[in-house]
């Protein structure tokens, strides 16, 4: 008999600022958008970011990204907005006062090949990416493959539809985040581009559980 095996395939759409952007992520079925509040092309107040979500409430995780706010915004972005998670870096969630919703710490990538802090014990899920939050730099693949065994890794940094396919299998993540890799020009994304990032993810983390389950199934 073969055993039932769960694919996994969890991909957010981070950065949002438009109707369409938001729309085309819907269309593609993503599992999570994300709304920046930290100084970037794509950063939102939290009144405006309310607007744009409201398609997306009920449907997928609207995600309230920060890196390092002060507890005003924070207060803020809790009031306003209501996030269904918090994303922001480890050490955000041991200095504010965080709003009674899910959390979703940030480790990096050490700048410089300085090797990154880490929390002890490490949570149970995380999102890793390199030292910039929306710049396009690949993060590094070897730490982030050795703590995708030991949690629930979300990959980004440097992703688009070109790489994803090879970023999944090398690191084998629970799940993956794109922003600028499926942007027409900072700030703006394309609906062209989340699509063909969403089927090659999906296409990737298909093989990669199908893999699996051939393995496990001739296991002698």
């Amino acid at each position: 008999m073969t055993r039932q095996r769960a694919e996994s395939a969890w991909i957010k759409i981070c950065g949002m600022t438009t109707p369409e952007a938001v729309d085309a992520a819907l269309a593609a079925g993503v599992d999570a958008l994300g709304f920046v509040f930290s100084p970037s092309p794509r950063q939102l107040t939290p009144r405006a970011a309310v607007r744009l979500a409201a398609p997306a409430r009920g449907r997928v995780l609207c995600v309230a990204v920060t890196r390092h706010p002060d507890q005003a915004l924070l207060d803020e972005i809790a009031a306003a907005f209501a996030p269904d998670l918090w994303q922001s870096d480890w050490e955000d969630f041991a200095t504010l006062r965080a709003p009674s919703v899910a959390r979703l710490p940030v480790l990096r990538s050490g700048a410089g090949g300085e090797a990154p802090r880490r929390p002890s014990p490490l949570p149970a899920r995380l999102l890793f990416e390199g030292p910039r939050s929306g710049a396009g730099e690949a993060c590094d693949w070897a730490s982030a493959r050795e703590l995708a065994r030991r949690t629930e890794l979300i990959l980004a940094g440097g992703l688009d539809a070109e790489s994803v396919g090879a970023a999944i299998a090398a690191v084998e993540p629970f799940g993956v985040d794109v922003s600028s890799g499926v942007e027409a020009h900072p700030g703006i994304k394309s609906a062209e581009k989340i699509a063909r990032f969403v089927e090659a993810a999906r296409a990737a983390f298909g093989a990669r559980d199908g893999a699996r389950s051939f393995n496990e199934e001739n296991v002698l």
